[in-house]
């Protein structure tokens, strides 16, 4: 297969793991109409999250990624999906709009990568200096805190085994 990209591996992630308790954030979170500061644990009080760390929007893997959830319908296993990257409120508005992602609880705008560290998913983007943002990851956050599934990507692109995340949401 020729690929128009390089496949890069990422360095070693430190992230949370399955069992850990979920590093606690608070950011606006963007959804359809409106955004606002929301802690993760306003969402984890109506039950459990799919935290997904994606790159900035418009990045083709967040592109894939928000896509290939929406098409499996992960929000019917009861789960709230939440995003969360380096991109502004207002990208994250049109992102929800481009990918018919309505449904989900929202996309946390985090500019400052802020809580890709907390989760240890932070990586360096392209070697510039000062310049990060999240490798896609995926945290099933039970509605007690636990991580219950955790997955992060050691190469660039990488796309999370959407498989394994809904054997996981099926175990909720």
């Amino acid at each position: 297969m020729d690929l128009d990209f390089e496949v890069v591996d990422l360095p070693d992630a430190d992230h949370v793991e399955a069992g850990e308790e979920a590093p606690a954030f608070t950011r606006p979170l963007v959804n359809a109409e409106y955004w606002e500061d929301v802690a993760l644990s306003d969402l984890l009080d109506d039950g459990p999250v799919l935290l997904v760390f994606t790159p900035m929007d418009g990045a083709f893997p967040s592109t894939y990624i928000w896509n290939e959830l929406r098409d499996r319908g992960v929000e019917e296993y009861g789960v709230q999906v939440a995003g969360v990257s380096v991109s502004s409120p207002y990208e994250h508005k049109t992102t929800i709009e481009e990918r018919g992602i309505e449904e989900f609880a929202g996309l946390f705008s985090d500019p400052q990568n802020g809580v890709a560290e907390q989760y240890g998913v932070s990586h360096d983007l392209d070697g510039m200096a000062g310049v990060s943002e999240a490798r896609p990851a995926v945290f099933l956050v039970a509605a007690d805190g636990t991580v219950e599934y955790a997955w992060a990507a050691d190469e660039w692109p990488s796309f999370p085994e959407y498989d394994d995340v809904e054997a996981a949401l099926a175990e909720l």
